[in-house]
C-alpha cells in the first residue's frame, strides 16, 4: 500500500477508525499525528466493539506498529487507562506501540480551564469535550507546555510542574475555580510515567528509518476537515490541524513521502457540538437516532444529522488534496424514499459553491438541493459493489463525482466485513 493519509472530509465522526482498521491489513505502521483523547474511533470486529481515543486503530491488528506522533496532545492518565482496558480484552500492547518524546501533555489544569471557559461562553459555547485539548495546545503555542520528554525525567518534571501549577492555580482562582492539589497531580503523573516509559522514543527518527526500509505508513486523522483550526468553520473547531497537512507536521514525515490522501465521508452529514449545519434535517436526525445511530463515541451526545453536503466535501477535497474517497454509513439511507444532496449554497440570494469563512455568513446560507430516489432495500449484507441496489450504486458514484475524487471504498455497516472495496 502507498504511504496514505486518511482524513475526515466532514465534521468528524465519519467512520475513520473503521476504515483505518480495514486498510491496516496492508500497512506496516499506523501513525496518529494530532488531536487528543477528544477523538473517538469505533471499530467492530466479530461483533466486539472497541472505542479508541489516543491509541491508533491499528493496535487491533497483529504485527502492526502504532505510533503516537509529536503533534498529539496526550493525557498520560487516560492513555494508561486505555492501554489497560485493551489488555484486559486480550489486545497486545507492548513493543507495537511507540509514543513521541516530543508530544505535549494534557494536565488537570487544562481540563479545569477548558470547562470554565466553555461555561463562560454561554450561548456562544464551542461544544468542546472539556478534556483540556484546547488549553494544552494554547500552552504549546505559548511555549509553556510540558512534553513527554519532561515527564520521563522525574526531577525535571517535578520542577516544571511546580511552576506551571502555581501559575495555573492562580489563574483558576481568579476565575472562581478551586485550585488543584499539586502533590496529587505529581504523584499520579509520575506513576503514569513509569508505565509509559517503555513506549516513549524519538518517533521521527523511527519513522524515517522505517521509510528507508520500505515500510508502508498509514496516517490516522482525528476529527474532520471542518474542525481544522485553520480551514474549519471557525470558531466552532478543534485546536489542531485536522487536514492532511497536519499529518506531516504532527509526525515529522515530509510531504514528498506521502503518496495518497484518502478522504472518509458519510453518505449523509453529521455534526457534534455547536456551529452551523447547513443541511441539517430534524426528520432525518430523528430517524437515524431511532435506529440507535449517530451518538458520539467520546461524549455520547446525539449528533445533528443532515443531507449530504457536496459543497463541504468538494472544499475538503481541495484543501486536503483528496485522491480517493471512502463512503461510510450508506446503509443508514436504506429506508429513505427520497434522498437530498446539497450541490450549492445560497447566501443572501446569491448562489455560491464554497463555504464562506465568516461564521455569520455561513449561518445565513441556504442549501440548494437535488433529489435522488432511494433504493428501499437493505444493504448491510452486501459484500460486492456490483451487488448493491442500482440506485445505491448511482448515489455513491454521484456524491464521489460531486466531491471530485475517485470512489474507492463503500461501507454498509460497522463490521470489518461490511466494507466493500471497488
Amino acid at each position: 500500500m502507498p504511504n496514505t493519509i486518511l482524513t475526515g472530509a466532514q465534521w468528524g465522526d465519519e467512520g475513520k477508525g473503521k476504515i483505518i482498521d480495514f486498510l491496516t491489513d496492508e500497512a506496516d505502521i499506523v501513525v496518529r499525528s494530532q488531536g487528543g483523547n477528544n477523538a473517538g474511533h469505533t471499530i467492530v470486529i466479530a461483533e466486539k466493539k472497541y472505542v479508541l481515543h489516543l491509541i491508533p486503530s491499528g493496535i487491533l491488528r497483529k504485527s502492526k506498529t502504532c505510533v503516537i506522533g509529536n503533534g498529539v496532545v496526550l493525557d498520560p492518565i487516560s492513555l494508561v487507562a486505555e492501554i489497560e482496558g485493551l489488555r484486559k480484552r486480550g489486545v497486545v500492547v507492548g513493543k507495537n506501540l511507540l509514543i513521541s518524546d516530543a508530544a505535549h501533555i494534557v494536565l488537570p489544569y487544562h481540563r479545569a480551564l477548558d470547562g470554565r471557559h466553555e461555561a463562560s461562553r454561554g450561548k456562544n459555547k464551542i461544544g468542546t469535550t472539556k478534556r483540556g485539548i484546547g488549553p494544552a495546545y494554547c500552552d504549546k503555542a505559548a511555549r509553556t507546555g510540558l512534553r513527554m520528554c519532561d515527564l520521563m525525567s522525574p526531577e525535571i518534571f517535578t520542577k516544571k510542574l511546580a511552576a506551571r501549577m502555581r501559575e495555573n492555580n492562580a489563574l483558576l482562582k481568579s476565575l472562581g475555580v478551586p485550585p488543584l492539589n499539586g502533590r496529587a497531580v505529581l504523584k499520579d503523573y509520575l506513576a503514569a510515567a513509569d508505565l509509559l516509559r517503555p513506549f516513549v522514543t524519538n518517533t521521527v527518527v523511527y519513522l524515517h528509518k522505517a521509510l528507508k526500509a520500505g515500510k508502508n505508513l498509514l496516517f490516522e486523522g482525528a476529527q474532520g476537515t471542518f474542525l481544522d483550526i485553520d480551514h474549519g468553520t471557525y470558531p466552532f473547531v478543534t485546536s489542531s490541524n485536522t487536514t492532511a497537512a497536519g499529518a506531516c507536521t504532527g509526525s515529522g514525515v515530509p510531504p514528498h513521502r506521502i503518496d495518497r490522501v484518502l478522504g472518509v465521508m458519510k453518505a449523509y452529514t453529521t455534526r457534534v457540538g455547536e456551529g452551523p449545519l447547513i443541511t441539517g434535517d430534524v426528520a432525518l436526525s430523528d430517524a437515524l437516532h431511532a435506529m440507535g445511530r449517530e451518538f458520539g463515541a467520546t461524549t455520547g451526545r446525539a449528533r445533528r444529522c443532515g443531507w449530504f453536503d457536496a459543497v463541504a466535501t468538494r472544499y475538503a477535497a481541495m484543501v486536503n488534496g483528496i485522491d480517493d474517497i471512502a463512503i461510510t454509513n450508506l446503509d443508514g439511507l436504506d429506508a429513505v424514499a427520497k434522498i437530498r444532496v446539497c450541490t450549492a449554497y445560497k447566501l443572501d440570494g446569491k448562489k455560491i459553491d464554497f463555504p464562506p469563512a465568516d461564521p455569520d455568513a455561513l449561518a445565513r446560507c441556504q442549501p440548494v438541493y437535488v433529489e435522488f430516489p432511494g433504493w428501499n432495500s437493505p444493504t448491510d449484507m452486501v459484500r460486492k459493489f456490483s451487488d448493491l441496489p442500482p440506485r445505491a450504486r448511482d448515489y455513491a458514484r454521484k456524491i464521489a463525482e460531486l466531491t471530485g475524487a475517485n470512489l474507492s471504498i463503500v461501507s454498509v455497516g460497522p463490521g470489518r466485513e461490511q466494507t466493500i472495496r471497488l
